[in-house]
């Protein structure tokens, strides 16, 4: 009897144990609508909208979306977000100065935060050839050099070609290779401006084409490096070289006295700068030496004067650029006799070389010019060949 009644409370103690499970489960589903009413789970667009017409989820500041900054300014709009907040006014002008000057349908994109915080990175091709306008872009050694020759046209060429968005040159001329090459590399780095990826770094100096140690030097540098040469008229280039060392002294001697060692037989004196610069083939066998001819450019002073967009195709093909340059950038001096710019680099007004650009020669007399002329044929003609280029001088 006792037994029996034992046996008969087995079924209750189950009970027991489905009861505590149910409560448990209740315990848990609480648990995980309060961790869902504290927004700490991520419920679904559709389960947010029923709990908020439920009154059970409200908008607040942390729940709403965040601003979305637009990056892009296009032409007839403005910067907003990022790009206005954080760039000075002068910025936004010269950005608006270049969508102007953009050809229609080109708009100017500004990279996100996370690309702009780090200068380290790999600038994007989207970005490529244009200027950072935080200052990206690192200093590099010129991949490509103007080297020559003095009063052949070479400050209107670098001039010309800074109106190029991926080309960045050195205004002044370094003399690194003929005058501080004991500086060093890093001394000579420092003197680059910044470049993006895709960017031309460029410099001019003349005189490198006539100094002996230059090409060894460069060739040190980088053998990849492209030259630039741009050639005039060696005796037009001589009385040019004259008279701006005459405009700095007026005492010099004249420039026949100059020009011949003894002025009866008519022996050129080839020790004189005016006179050694303009034998073009002789130093021209120097760089070829070191470099192979194609990799050097030459470029014709006189063309350059009377088709400067012609002459910049040239160059812009030769540095591997878009032919961005051309006839709708310049427009014709008549007082100084060459072209200017419609605008130069960083500019919206007209330029043109300075005051010491276009000096009236002195009156050469016709027989020293046609001696000149006679003396330098041979090394023309030597030279046409090496260039394969005939510039004409001796028609």
């Amino acid at each position: 009897m006792a037994f029996s009644r034992v046996g008969k409370l087995d079924p209750p103690s189950r009970g027991i144990f489905r009861k505590a499970a149910v409560m448990l489960c209740s315990l848990l589903t609480s648990l995980f609508l309060l961790h869902c009413l504290a927004d700490r789970c991520s419920p679904s667009p559709v389960r947010a909208s029923s709990r908020r017409a439920a009154g059970l989820l409200e908008d607040s500041p942390r729940t709403k979306r965040p601003t979305t900054h637009d990056w892009t300014a296009g032409a007839g709009s403005e910067l907003t977000g990022y790009g206005a907040a954080r760039r000075p006014s002068r910025v936004l002008a010269d950005e608006r100065a270049r969508r102007v000057s953009e050809p229609p349908g080109e708009s100017f994109i500004l990279p996100p935060p996370d690309l702009v915080a780090s200068s380290s990175r790999r600038a994007s091709p989207r970005f490529a050839g244009k200027l950072s306008p935080l200052g990206e872009g690192s200093k590099k050694l010129p991949q490509a050099l103007i080297i020559g020759v003095k009063k052949g046209g070479t400050r209107a060429l670098l001039e010309f070609l800074r109106v190029h968005p991926d080309i960045r040159a050195v205004g002044a001329e370094p003399h690194f290779f003929d005058r501080n090459y004991d500086n060093g590399l890093e001394w000579y780095r420092e003197l680059m401006p910044k470049t993006l990826e895709g960017q031309i770094t460029m410099e001019k100096t003349p005189s490198y084409f006539v100094t002996r140690e230059a090409p060894a030097r460069i060739a040190a540098m980088s053998r990849a490096t492209k030259l630039i040469v741009v050639v005039r008229d060696p005796v037009t280039r001589a009385i040019s070289d004259y008279t701006q060392t005459l405009s700095k002294k007026p005492d010099i001697p004249s420039f026949e006295s100059l020009t011949f060692k003894n002025r009866t037989t008519g022996l050129i004196d080839t020790s004189w700068s005016a006179v050694q610069i303009g034998i073009y083939a002789k130093h021209l066998d120097n760089w070829l030496q070191h470099f192979p001819a194609e990799q050097i450019l030459f470029v014709s002073g006189e063309r350059l004067i009377s088709d400067p967009a012609g002459e910049l195709g040239r160059v812009q093909d030769f540095l591997g650029l878009k032919r961005i340059i051309t006839d709708k950038h310049f427009y014709f001096n008549q007082t100084k006799g060459f072209p200017c710019l419609k605008k130069a680099e960083g500019s919206s007004k007209p330029h043109c070389l300075g005051k010491t650009k276009g000096r009236t020669h002195p009156n050469i007399h016709p027989e020293v010019v046609q001696r000149l002329r006679d003396f330098y044929r041979p090394f023309n003609m030597k030279f046409y060949q090496m260039t394969g280029r005939f510039f004409g001088w001796d028609d």
